[in-house]
């Protein structure tokens, strides 16, 4: 069955329609699911019987059961376990900053990139997300905190570039003025560099921000941490960034977590400032979360301030990323990693 959430407001009217509704109907309901946040037809009480059992013939309700919610004592970041209806599980982060709230969703069920550094791709991918599934976890997350998202990043378990049609599906319904309206440019899309992903996006009229996760100066380096990168090359990455500024003007940031005597030396950032001079860029510097199953652990702060401090030197804006719930194992898929391990 077709995940309702996923559907347009054109594609909801052209259904409604053809069932002899009235097409006003259409835009009642998407504002029942992507305004108010229904989970079914239940509390639609402006919408007759007879549609509502029309919907429920014909389409999917994605649902989101709450299986377990850390709470950072330090920031009051809280990390939510979400159980899908095939009993798959997903994370979601929910963070306080002064100028709002935010969270961090998920686009996939694991991951197939194979990031050496990273907590999700262990075990690999199981399966896509669906567009409603992305808007799920924001529209939860909003209604169990009784919050209003302001900041949405697609940076949790999964390769959002490797899941395209329904992360683009996911932009137009949470940015469309008859939902939840949020500014393309309150959103954040993560990706390991699919280049042919990025050109596309470029040709979007989308107005978000694109992050591409480096992590390495050259592709020596990062082919060992990120064996995507046999594919994507960082020249070519570079040609695709440059082509996504020329259509949208809008700056990228590159995300490099830090890794302890692996990719944190001083010659290391001057190679990536030698990389990046001349583009409007900024690069959000990650101390790295220590995975148990990696072996890999954080820089210490001298190094971190050393690296920004030659990045800063060569024209380059970087700030270092303030570690948000660091004491609830907010890092990715830590919390699904150890959600299985119990259950095994």
């Amino acid at each position: 069955m077709i995940d309702i959430k996923s559907l347009s407001l054109s594609e909801l009217e052209e259904t409604i329609t053809s069932w002899n509704e009235p097409k006003y109907r259409a835009k009642q309901v998407f504002e029942w699911l992507h305004k108010h946040f229904a989970e079914d037809t239940g509390g639609m009480s402006n919408i007759p019987k007879k549609l509502k059992a029309l919907l429920d013939e014909n389409f999917y309700f994605p649902k989101l059961e709450v299986v377990d919610v850390l709470c950072s004592e330090n920031d009051g970041t809280k990390k939510f376990l979400f159980r899908l209806p095939d009993s798959n599980v997903i994370e979601s982060v929910f963070m306080k900053y002064e100028h709002g709230y935010s969270v961090c969703i998920s686009s996939q069920v694991g991951c197939r990139m194979g990031c050496s550094f990273c907590a999700s791709t262990i075990g690999g991918k199981i399966r896509d997300l669906t567009a409603g599934e992305m808007l799920e976890q924001i529209y939860h997350i909003s209604v169990h905190e009784n919050a209003r998202i302001s900041n949405v990043v697609v940076m949790g378990t999964g390769e959002p570039f490797d899941n395209f049609e329904n992360f683009c599906r996911f932009y137009e319904r949470i940015s469309d003025p008859n939902g939840m309206n949020l500014s393309g440019r309150n959103i954040t899309v993560s990706t390991c560099g699919i280049t042919d992903k990025i050109y596309e996006l470029a040709d979007k009229d989308y107005t978000l921000t694109l992050a591409i996760s480096l992590h390495a100066p050259n592709d020596i380096l990062r082919q060992q941490l990120m064996p995507v990168a046999r594919a994507f090359t960082i020249g070519n990455i570079m040609k695709a960034c440059d082509y996504y500024f020329e259509k949208t003007g809008r700056r990228i940031t590159f995300e490099y977590s830090l890794i302890d005597g692996v990719n944190d030396s001083e010659e290391n950032a001057r190679e990536l400032a030698h990389l990046l001079k001349g583009r409007n860029c900024h690069v959000n510097l990650i101390p790295v979360n220590p995975v148990k199953e990696r072996d890999y652990s954080r820089s210490d702060k001298q190094k971190i301030q050393s690296f920004k401090n030659i990045l800063e030197k060569n024209g380059i804006n970087a700030t270092i990323r303030r570690g948000m719930g660091r004491d609830i194992d907010a890092a990715c898929g830590q919390l699904r990693r150890s959600y299985y391990e119990n259950k095994a």
